[in-house]
């Protein structure tokens, strides 16, 4: 990724300097640094999955790569369509540079990633497997917007249902890991059975990862997820609790469609969300996808080093508390 995102061209330097920032390593007047970047979590998936099918993890390192750019310029682009000022504890690139340079640096990062996947080809993938991994990609993409599409209009929807919520995070969330999972395996040249195995263990995986993100929005430790408690009861995120939630009880939803929410309400808002069993009910949740995600995993027949690390990530993120 280093190696990518560097300009040949001095014109360009603070353009490259803008992504470097994003991803944590620059500070705004582009010095280097080295701030928060990220969890990494899928181009982790894809390098243990490539390893555990047989293959070798450095083959699929230009293929990590590709997967976390195109995250990041998700990312990047989320925040302006958003309004979010922060991202992992620093201004947003929108914020800092505004929305033409934000798109503009989101659509260089896109195109990096496809470059990115290229690279395949360099460590000795055979040109049918980089053909298949590219289209997987795409498809990826394509899942992606289509998720913040749906996103975007839940903001002017009074009301959203669970069910709406779970087809939006299958694009965002899960259609990514089960990407980085099935992308891997298909380095490796494993069979088609396994291949589609762990796209079910990433897409499971996805969707956990996003549910315990939510319940964290809500219940998490400030000290450990740097976010206010209830921050997302403050922004009126439609998160699964809080959709939940507001199936559940007409006070909450009195209570959340007022102009401003004080301290106090959030708290009362968090009160409501206990009494009628959201957190139980997105905790509940991802249980059930942690035993499909598991099953997933044993279907795929995998066995090694590089198959019990991802059975304690799965473990690790079911639990996380930040």
């Amino acid at each position: 990724m280093q190696a990518l995102i560097r300009a040949s061209d001095p014109r360009h330097a603070d353009f490259f300097g803008v992504m470097r920032y994003h991803l944590g390593w620059a500070d705004d007047a582009f010095n280097p640094c080295h701030a928060s970047a990220g969890k990494r979590v899928r181009p982790v998936l894809c390098l243990l999955c490539c390893e555990a099918c047989g293959g070798n993890w450095e083959q699929a390192l230009p293929a990590g790569a590709a997967i976390e750019i195109m995250h990041n310029f998700t990312l990047v682009h989320d925040d302006i369509e958003d309004r979010d000022e922060t991202r992992r504890g620093r201004p947003t690139v929108w914020a800092l540079w505004g929305d033409a340079h934000a798109i503009n640096v989101g659509d260089a990062m896109f195109a990096l990633s496809n470059l990115a996947l290229l690279l395949l080809v360099e460590r000795g993938v055979p040109a049918p497997t980089v053909v298949a991994a590219c289209c997987l990609f795409n498809i990826t993409q394509l899942a992606l917007t289509g998720g913040q599409y749906l996103d975007i209009g839940f903001e002017s929807r009074d009301r959203v249902s669970v069910e709406d919520y779970i087809a939006m995070i299958e694009g965002k969330t899960a259609a990514l890991a089960a990407c980085s999972c099935q992308m891997g395996a298909l380095i490796a040249d494993a069979s088609e059975a396994q291949c589609e195995s762990l796209r079910k263990f990433g897409r499971h995986l996805g969707l956990i990862f996003q549910m315990r993100d939510d319940v964290l929005g809500i219940w998490g430790d400030p000290a450990l997820t740097g976010k206010p408690a209830g921050a997302d009861i403050a922004r009126r995120k439609k998160s699964l609790p809080i959709l939940h939630g507001l199936e559940r009880s007409g006070v909450l939803r009195r209570l959340l469609k007022q102009d401003e929410l004080s301290a106090s309400d959030v708290g009362r808002a968090t009160e409501l969300l206990e009494q009628v069993g959201s957190r139980e009910y997105a905790e509940r949740l991802a249980q059930e996808h942690h035993g499909q995600a598991l099953a997933a995993l044993e279907e795929a027949g995998l066995d090694g080093p590089a198959a019990r690390a991802l059975y304690e990530l799965e473990q690790t993120l079911l639990n996380r508390e930040k």
